[in-house]
């Protein structure tokens, strides 16, 4: 009983110490909402440019890496962040409201320009925003690239490497991701997608 008590006691704690680093970012520029928290080692950098909605969970490590000072970066309502996410933002990366996204997921809106006459770091980048819509799942270390948008209800395998939009509720996977399954009302379709 004793064990309970401490372990609650740790827990009530942790908490408060989640919501004082949330709104330790909001008196930074953040645009925080109600009761968020976030972890231990969560770096955003330019945190006028972010802003999370309610209840919005950000685990230790995530690093949400802001390049330019006009670019934006919206999460919503009850979304989760595991831990070691990173979020690479240089115009605008936009995510809905009850999205879990696991640990180590990588999202970028930009990739370095490649033409072959010049060097690689003398090009710039090119930037087109991501898009990850409400009640969407992302495994752990997914790569979710510019320009893509992730479809309301739609699933994200573990390690996939996301590189054109996903439709709503379409479960993808591998690399690059393509379509291996669909949710539907009873759940999961029972058959695979065959390409």
């Amino acid at each position: 009983m004793l064990c309970r008590l401490a372990f609650q006691v740790q827990q009530l704690a942790r908490l408060t110490g989640g919501r004082m680093r949330a709104r330790l970012f909001g008196f930074l520029g953040a645009n925080v909402g109600t009761k968020c928290t976030f972890g231990t080692r969560v770096r955003i950098d330019r945190p006028w440019t972010v802003s999370l909605g309610h209840r919005s969970t950000l685990e230790s490590d995530v690093w949400i890496k802001v390049v330019q000072n006009d670019a934006q970066v919206d999460i919503g309502d009850f979304t989760f962040l595991g831990r070691g996410v990173e979020l690479d933002v240089s115009e605008r990366v936009c995510i809905g409201n009850h999205v879990l996204i696991a640990p180590g997921v990588l999202i970028t809106d930009h990739n370095h320009n490649i033409q072959p006459a010049r060097l690689i770091d003398s090009q710039g980048c090119c930037a087109a925003p991501v898009s990850i819509e409400d009640d969407v799942w992302i495994g752990a270390h997914a790569v979710i690239l510019a320009g893509v948008t992730i479809g309301r209800g739609a699933v994200v395998g573990a390690g996939a490497v996301v590189t054109r939009s996903v439709p709503p509720n379409v479960i993808v996977g591998g690399v690059p991701a393509r379509e291996i399954n669909k949710r539907t009302a009873d759940g999961i379709r029972l058959e695979r997608m065959v390409p």
